[in-house]
């Protein structure tokens, strides 16, 4: 039976039929693909592509194009491939539809056998072909480039030869800016030795561990080491533009602190920051193509990336192949956090083994020298494949350092201990905490849906939102925005979902009315108090997608939006601003580098696919002093016990380790 013939031969779906006119549904697709469209499992653009790749390569096998098309699906849920081996056991349903994953009619032990002969596919080392299999993972070429790429460029660069370095004079600047302590090892010392000495290096921790206070000394050490000559340039970057702001005013922060000579000082001031595409230089009219690459690299002596966790794999692949080969590169991120939107997971598979929650312990993951490291280099002439592959995996671990010692919170909090639950995975952990009645950690276990929103359990959710509103409202009537600005990061409701009962779209007018239930003054499109997020670049006003800021009252009473700036605060007009919405609430994914000091945090239904435990780790940990969590204890469980784990060769291939197997919702 080929993809489009007639499907009376196949068995009857137990779930309810779907609507025949359902625009979900190919109603010309049959056999495999009509199978797994019905159940939710392809969307049309999957059984098209593949049907088309059929028929331009006269490939009619049905088990085929069932793997091109759950290869199609793959990056749209931040997949690079498609693993045929466990796909059975991991593939989620891609719509709200109930279906018996078990009940379909999944190939069986020769398919990967069958995809590898068919004309659609490439094997590694050709160039025929628009898929590509390795071992039992299929990829659309274009991302099996793009890891290919990746993959070549990180063994090049921690096989490099060590940067040059004044032993000495790093010696001296590591005692001053890294004073010796009781915390044993320095990992931020270490950290910054290994930034000095390396081509790369990867500045891990969760939030609060320090790792933008130690890029602010690798840069100050940089300078030292040109004492007397032309200060390094220095580039900042990051994926969004709201990150981007935050790490160049982490930096300028940090500064005020360091024991470091007036020019360096006025140095480090004067560094600004860029999203990642802004610094490749984008081209008009393509948003894959950038003026910096192979052939032009970037003219920089140092490059920072922040939030590195946020980066795709086919940005990634641009940025390496960007960054000249005498470039000192720097990825600065969490790879416990949510990764990002795009396909990929790329500093998690690089971090792999040596993240914080590892058993590996600290000393095995980490280069060893906390002054200057040891010289290592040399090319790999005369190695065997399994030589190759152990010197990447040591020159990774030599590159890697993960912060440990969080400054946000203390070490004994209740939000410490939550955090340190989530990330090891356990689920019992996590509830026993929440319900400890600590100071705080709060939890309400009921679904954040309307009913709960306005019963009986969510009134201190109620008192809240309206104690933390009370001082945003009062310096918006003053036409305070700093002070307005600055009460308004005092809590945040964080939910999981955008849209639905427990989603952003629901929370943003529950919290108005219970505001307006309160006497604040929450009526009109631009009420004094109302918080604004901006959800799309605007180059002309310079505001970045995730920018928030608070409706105030302007010099002659009428409201202006209050933005932060660099020297303070900003005034805009509510008539220029175009893309934005009420941020009383947002989604977690929106919430990344941020910091609140109440986090409430909405959990949807346990069996929601998107509840994973890297976004409950990454809610919790945006908290500085408290968190409240809303949902049952089965969402509790689910998340914490339900990572993300996203279909990748690069882990693989970079330590010789795969990811482990799990239970079936788990994968997105």
């Amino acid at each position: 039976m080929t993809a489009w013939e007639d499907t009376a031969a196949l068995p009857e779906p137990e779930a309810p039929p779907r609507d025949p006119f359902d625009a979900a549904l190919v109603r010309r697709a049959g056999g495999l693909l009509h199978a797994f469209n019905e159940a939710g499992v392809l969307r049309p653009a999957d059984v098209h592509v593949a049907a088309t790749l059929g028929r331009l390569c006269r490939e009619e096998d049905e088990t085929v194009l069932l793997a091109a098309a759950l290869a199609v699906r793959a990056p749209r849920l931040g997949h690079t491939c498609v693993d045929l081996d466990r796909v059975r056991e991991t593939v989620v349903v891609d719509a709200d539809i109930p279906t018996d994953l078990d009940a379909l009619p999944w190939p069986g032990s020769g398919w990967v056998a069958a995809v590898r002969s068919s004309p659609l596919t490439a094997p590694g080392d050709t160039d025929r072909g628009p898929l590509r299999l390795a071992g039992a993972r299929l990829y659309l070429d274009r991302y099996w480039r793009y890891e290919q790429r990746v993959l070549d460029d990180l063994r090049r660069r921690v096989a490099a030869p060590d940067a040059p370095v004044d032993a000495d004079r790093l010696g001296a600047g590591l005692d001053r800016l890294f004073p010796h302590g009781a915390e044993q090892p320095d990992l931020q010392r270490r950290a910054a030795a290994t930034a000095l000495a390396r081509h790369f290096t990867v500045i891990a921790g969760g939030p609060g561990t320090g790792k933008t206070t130690t890029v602010v000394k690798v840069l100050a050490l940089l300078a030292d080491e040109r004492a007397g000559g032309e200060l390094p340039r220095v580039a900042l970057a990051a994926p969004t533009g709201k990150a981007a702001d935050r790490v160049a005013q982490a930096v300028h922060r940090g500064v005020g602190a360091l024991d470091v000579d007036d020019g360096v000082r006025r140095w480090l001031l004067g560094l600004e920051a860029s999203t990642v595409h802004r610094l490749l230089g984008r081209r008009p009219g393509s948003d894959t193509r950038f003026r910096h690459d192979r052939d032009n690299p970037l003219p920089h002596d140092v490059v920072v990336v922040d939030e590195a966790s946020m980066v795709s794999l086919a940005l990634m692949a641009k940025l390496l192949g960007a960054v000249g080969p005498d470039t000192r590169l720097v990825f600065i991120g969490d790879p416990d956090q949510l990764a990002s939107v795009e396909a990929g997971a790329v500093l998690g598979d690089i971090v792999g083994p040596l993240r914080a929650g590892a058993s590996t312990p600290v000393a095995a993951v980490t280069a060893p020298a906390v002054t200057a490291p040891p010289h290592r280099g040399g090319d790999a002439a005369g190695r065997s494949d399994n030589d190759e592959a152990e010197a990447t995996r040591r020159g990774l671990a030599d590159a890697i350092v993960v912060l440990r010692r969080r400054h946000r919170f203390a070490e004994d909090s209740g939000i410490a201990a939550l955090a340190q639950a989530i990330g090891s995975g356990d689920g019992e952990a996590a509830i026993t905490l929440l319900a400890s009645g600590r100071d705080d950690l709060r939890w309400i276990s009921a679904l954040g849906d309307e009913t709960a929103r306005e019963g009986p359990a969510m009134g201190p959710v109620r008192d809240a939102v309206a104690a933390a509103a009370a001082p945003v409202f009062a310096a918006a009537r003053a036409g305070d925005g700093a002070g307005a600005l600055e009460a308004l990061g005092s809590l945040r409701v964080l939910c999981a979902h955008r849209r639905g009962s427990v989603g952003v779209t629901a929370w943003v007018p529950a919290v108005e009315r219970w505001l307006a239930a309160r006497d604040f003054d929450v009526g009109g499109a631009w009420y004094l108090g109302r918080p604004v997020l901006v959800t799309r670049n605007d180059y002309q006003m310079n505001l970045r997608n995730g920018d928030v800021g608070v409706v105030v009252a302007g010099p002659g009473g009428e409201p202006t939006v209050a933005f932060p700036a660099a020297d303070g605060v900003r005034a805009v007009s509510p008539v220029r601003l175009e893309d934005h919405e009420t941020v009383h609430a947002m989604t977690v994914h929106k919430s990344q580098g941020s910091q609140f000091g109440h986090v409430l945090v909405v959990l949807p239904e346990p069996g929601s696919p998107i509840l994973t435990r890297e976004l409950l780790y990454t809610a919790v940990t945006r908290a500085e002093s408290t968190v409240t969590v809303v949902g049952a204890a089965e969402a509790v469980r689910a998340a914490v016990e339900r990572p993300i784990q996203r279909a990748s060769g690069l882990r693989a291939a970079l330590w010789g380790t795969s990811r482990p197997r799990r239970a079936p919702a788990a994968q997105r």
